[in-house]
């Protein structure tokens, strides 16, 4: 049994984590940088602790600082959340070393599927479909250019490790290819201490399509079906969605089972999630598999009726998963948007003080909030503040109210995405449906560019 849980995360997500622990009877140990001294997540934690100023690497990814801290407060296990050190097999190994569970997957597994291009060989030998592209890192951009000529443009230029976007590009021209590589191969040896690059075919008109998946210590592993998250702003998701209303039950199910298939083929534990570009044809190929929970957990959870966090808990305790693949069933469809504090025309950040904050509330209605009413915010982090979910019967009560919930939706005395994310849920393309990874440079920017 697990007793007590430090979450090595800040933000909405602590909070999350924090709730299911209280409703489990699980202490809670929460670490914060002098930043957020004052968020939400510090005082809702039975216990909580300063790491130090507000960088990350003296705050947040210092773990020489956070397992003093996990063994002082007598945590047995740690929940990384999202980002940060999630998928850190370094950290996972220290948990070990230190007799402290870390919840997520062993530390060989995450180092594999934490590089692109591991993670992409890997697949390939479970018979997971792939998108046509190198099979190793790229030396140079004069090997990227004889590549990208082979493979034909445009090309999606990506860095093997990290994620959040960051060292990825698409690129349409050799010269293009000359300038992205050295930057994108600078900006992930800055990020991630690590510069390979690699390159994949851009499939035209694509979808984003997830399969969640949840697996134990006992072999047992299912998927939790799929979330659509093609509307991204920065190869950044800003609005996600479960089920996807583009792919049909057969194809919904194949992907389901080639989820399941690869993550036992890893011999893959705790939830983790599988990402697939889907064509205009429904065929699907493998994009990268995170190993920790993601951001957009709550669809699943509400068209499911699972929690995610819980399940990871119990996993990590040695359990099997309380459910079976036929206990799964989907109902109504469920719609989150990330709140950012931004510009909502150039996608800038737009840190500062909130002056008023008000959440919308109601029935099928759900909030996860990282700040609140007087709260500042700071250019130290992701700029995300929340997340508002929705669920209705069928997409389109789903839409509905995810309307209403955004007319109050108040932030005032920073910008943010709001105005964005009402455009889009008020557009005719998302209200059929069409929603592909070009959404927002085909319909949203086109639209206040003309403003």
């Amino acid at each position: 049994m697990i007793n007590k849980i430090l979450i090595a995360n800040r933000g909405e997500i602590a909070a999350r984590v924090i709730r299911t622990c209280k409703k489990l009877g699980i202490e809670t140990v929460a670490v914060y940088s002098e930043a957020d001294q004052k968020a939400p997540f510090v005082s809702m934690a039975d216990e909580s602790f300063l790491l130090g100023p507000p960088r990350v690497q003296e705050s947040y990814l210092d773990t020489e600082k956070i397992m003093p801290i996990a063994k002082k407060s007598g945590a047995d296990a740690i929940h990384p959340g999202y980002g940060f050190l999630s998928e850190n097999g370094s950290f996972a190994e220290m948990c070990e070393q230190a007799g402290i569970r870390f919840i997520g997957p062993s530390a060989d597994v995450m180092e594999k599927m934490g590089s692109k291009i591991a993670a992409r060989e890997a697949m390939e030998k479970a018979g997971v479909p792939v998108v046509p592209g190198t099979d190793g890192a790229v030396a140079s951009s004069d090997e990227a250019i004889e590549i990208a000529r082979d493979i034909g443009y445009p090309i999606m230029l990506k860095a093997s490790a990290g994620g959040g976007g960051i060292g990825m590009q698409v690129v349409n021209t050799d010269q293009e290819l000359i300038k992205a590589f050295e930057s994108n191969s600078k900006r992930a040896r800055t990020f991630f201490g690590d510069g390979a690059m690699f390159m994949e075919k851009k499939l035209d008109h694509a979808r984003h399509i997830e399969i969640q998946l949840l697996a134990d210590s006992h072999g047992n592993a299912i998927h939790l079906f799929e979330r659509e998250c093609s509307i991204q702003r920065r190869n950044q998701k800003v609005v996600e969605e479960a089920p996807s209303s583009f792919i049909s039950d057969e194809t919904r199910q194949r992907m389901g089972e080639t989820a399941v298939k690869a993550a036992k083929a890893l011999g893959y534990v705790s939830a983790g999630t599988i990402e697939f570009l889907v064509d205009e044809q429904e065929n699907f190929y493998f994009l990268e598999m995170n190993t920790r929970i993601q951001v957009e957990h709550p669809v699943t959870e509400e068209i499911t009726g699972l929690d995610i966090v819980e399940e990871q808990i119990r996993i990590a305790e040695g359990k099997e998963l309380s459910i079976r693949q036929s206990d799964v069933k989907i109902d109504g469809h469920a719609i989150e948007v990330r709140i950012y504090a931004e510009d909502p025309e150039t996608f800038f950040p737009s840190p500062g003080h909130i002056s008023a904050f008000e959440l919308p509330d109601g029935e099928h209605i759900r909030n996860e909030a990282a700040v609140t009413d007087g709260y500042d915010v700071t250019p130290y982090y992701d700029p995300m503040i929340g997340k508002l979910i929705v669920k209705g019967a069928d997409r389109s009560e789903a839409i509905s109210l995810l309307k209403e919930a955004l007319l109050t939706y108040k932030v005032e005395g920073i910008k943010t995405n709001i105005p964005m994310l009402k455009t889009v849920a008020d557009h005719e393309q998302f209200k059929n449906g069409n929603t592909t990874t070009a959404f927002v440079e085909t319909y949203y920017l086109p639209m206040i560019q003309t403003n």
